[in-house]
Order: C-alpha cells, then sequence, then structure tokens
C-alpha cells in the first residue's frame, strides 16, 4: 500500500508568513529518508533547510527556485510505496483547490510575547504550551527570545516552554545594576516566582548556558535538569574578537564579519538579519549594557567563572557545534553529562541544526 505525502513551507516562529525557495537540496526520483533536507528556505529572518519528516521517494518538486509562498503552500509530494502518476496529481490538485494563503495564521500564532514588571524593569517572555514541568529557554549574548525561533514551536508540542528576553536584550530593560552572572540568574528565578513555578529544566545557549549553570547553583532545588548549548561557564576560552568587534560595530559592514562567525554558512547572515541587530545595537542603554556584561563575564576575551562543577548536580544534556569559533567544542570534554557534538555546526547550533537539536532536547527531558 503506497503513502502519498505533502512536504509544505514550514512555520518557524511566529512571525513567519512566507519564504523564499533558495536552492533545492533533492532531485525528484530521489530516495529520501524522515530527517534528510531537501531544500533550502529562506525567511525575512534567516536561511533554513526544510528537513522531510517522512520517508520515500521525492516524486514531484511543486515549488519552484526564487518562488515566495506563503507558511503551508505544498513544496512537494513524497511517496512511500507504489502510486501512479494520476494519484499523486489527484494530491496536488485536491491539496491546491483546499489551500487558502494565510488561511491559519490566527490559529497558528497564538499567545504573543508578554512584557511584566520585574524587579523596577520590564521583562518579555514568551510563554506557550502546558505542562507541569516547564522548560525555559535563555538566550546567548547580544541575542534574544528570537534565538530561538525554530526550537520554541516544536519543543511546546508536550509541554509548557518559556523563552524571556534578558535584562539588557530584546525589548526587555536596558539598565543592569552589576552586570555579573548573579544578577541575570536571579532574573530567571524571579521570573518562575512571578509564574509560580516551584522548579523546571533550563535550556542555555552561550552566555545563556552560564546563566542557567548559575541559576543552578543559586538555586539547584529549582532546576530539574540543565540542557547547555555551546555553553559559557564550562572553560576560560573564548573569542574576545569577536565580542570586542561586535559591541563595537555600528554599521553592516562592521557587523556582518563578526556575525559571520557564529554560523557554518556564512550566507546565512542575511540583509535582514543585520538590520535587525543594528536596530537592537543602536537602542537607547544596549551599547552600555553589552559592555558592562563584556567587562563583567568575559574581561580580556577570557572567561573567568567556572561552573564545571555544577554540571554533576542534575542531570545534564551539553550540544556543542564542532565547528564552533566563539566557545570551543573541547570545553564539552570530561563532563558529567550526556554529550553531544554535532559534526560540521557552528555556535549556533539550535538555528542550523534545529531538527537535530530538537530531537535531542526532547529524548533528553522524555527520561526526566
Amino acid at each position: 500500500m503506497s503513502q502519498i505525502h505533502t512536504l509544505t513551507m514550514p512555520k518557524w516562529g511566529l512571525s513567519m508568513t512566507e519564504g523564499r525557495v533558495d536552492t533545492w537540496l533533492k532531485e525528484e526520483g530521489e530516495r529520501i529518508e524522515k530527517g534528510d533536507q531537501v531544500l533550502d528556505v529562506e525567511t525575512d529572518k534567516i536561511s533554513s533547510s526544510v528537513e522531510t519528516p517522512f520517508s520515500g521517494v521525492l516524486r514531484r518538486r511543486i515549488a519552484q527556485q526564487d518562488e515566495t509562498l506563503s507558511v503551508g503552500a505544498l513544496l512537494a509530494i513524497v511517496v512511500e510505496g507504489d502510486a501512479s502518476d494520476d494519484e499523486v496529481d489527484a494530491v496536488i490538485e485536491r491539496f491546491q483547490a483546499e489551500f487558502v494563503p494565510g488561511g491559519d495564521a490566527d490559529e497558528d500564532s497564538g499567545p504573543a510575547p508578554q512584557k511584566i514588571q520585574l524587579e523596577g524593569r520590564t521583562l518579555r517572555f514568551f510563554d506557550r504550551g502546558e505542562g507541569a514541568s516547564p522548560l525555559v529557554l535563555i538566550h546567548g549574548f547580544g541575542g534574544d527570545l528570537n534565538n530561538w525561533l525554530f526550537n520554541h514551536d516544536a519543543l511546546a508540542a508536550g509541554r509548557r516552554v518559556i523563552a524571556l528576553d534578558l535584562p539588557g536584550h530584546g525589548e526587555s530593560g536596558k539598565t543592569l545594576q552589576r552586570g555579573d552572572l548573579d544578577e541575570l540568574s536571579q532574573t530567571v528565578l524571579s521570573l518562575l516566582d512571578h509564574l509560580d513555578i516551584e522548579s523546571a529544566h533550563l535550556a542555555g545557549h552561550s552566555m545563556g548556558g552560564a546563566v542557567a549553570l548559575n541559576a543552578a547553583r543559586l538555586a539547584p532545588n529549582r532546576v530539574r535538569s540543565l540542557t547547555l548549548i555551546a555553553s559559557a561557564g564550562l572553560g576560560s576560552q573564548i573569542n574576545g574578537e569577536y565580542l570586542q568587534g561586535f559591541v563595537d560595530a555600528a554599521n553592516r559592514n562592521a557587523l556582518k564579519p563578526q556575525l559571520v562567525q557564529l554560523f557554518s554558512d556564512p550566507a546565512l547572515v542575511n540583509r535582514q538579519m543585520l538590520e535587525d541587530m543594528l536596530k537592537f545595537k543602536r537602542l537607547e542603554g544596549v551599547n552600555a549594557a553589552l559592555r558592562l556584561l563584556t567587562t563583567q563575564l568575559f574581561a580580556g576575551g577570557q572567561q573567568h567563572t567556572d561552573l564545571r562543577s555544577v554540571v554533576a548536580q542534575q542531570p545534564s544534556l551539553v550540544i556543542w557545534g564542532a565547528n564552533d569559533a566563539i566557545i570551543p567544542a573541547a570545553h564539552a570534554e570530561g563532563l558529567s553529562a550526556q554529550v553531544e557534538v554535532l559534526a560540521g555546526q557552528g555556535h549556533m547550533v539550535q538555528m542550523e541544526a534545529a531538527e537535530q537539536v530538537n530531537r535531542l532536547i526532547l529524548g533528553f527531558l522524555q527520561g526526566q
């Protein structure tokens, strides 16, 4: 018995409404397996690969290169088993007749990010999904909750998942009192208090990993597990030239060479990403906040807080890109944790290898 599958334009984050087909990675007639990257799609935020959720033969490539399509639009037909061309044509015809571009936008959008006053400053967070054992996502230096654009929805399929903008970042208040890990970690714990969450799983990327580790050090009974992605706090080395270059950059030409170091594929750093980052960096208070954090956490282009011993205190998953140019993957060696080093990936592994990272996190959390 044959199965005819429809591969459609995914929705990566709340703001995505359409994507442009950049490059097909598979040919018609080619056998593909679940998880294979089939084509590259560019959005107004970033480029990423569309992975197939099923196996079979790529029978039809519907979307054309450089074509811009709405979320949910038909990209390709994948067939497992035998199916005639007439059967494939019938599925395509029915799909195209019933598909309404943007028709389920309101339904998909779900809750919007919220803003609260916490400890005298604004804090923005995004709360999605339901469950008794929440997961909190903590971004890195210079990032915001959108760094989890390709992860939040997938991780929230079976549990409550909360992403926040740390102080000095995103749309949270920009004023920092000390700019140290204790201040950032206490913000995470205070958000848990505000939401009446007794304990949570924490996932942190880069500086956010150090924030998660330090929260576990400060309040071990409130942290059920740690997921550390290219985490700070596990060794002294860090790319100080990147940090200084990022803080100093005031235009696209200065910023782009810094951001390309975050990715294994430099083409992902598009004009929109640069414009969004420059817009953030020009907000009042951001420059002072970033410089204070750099001074407190990464003075002299080194990390000064060793939190390796915290890893062994609760179940921990450590994920790293083997080609990370910001914090070396060697920092994962010797940890009392499940360690996953992804070949060919860079610092923003949760964006570039989102499907793989999501699977790792979901598998890890199922055991907790």
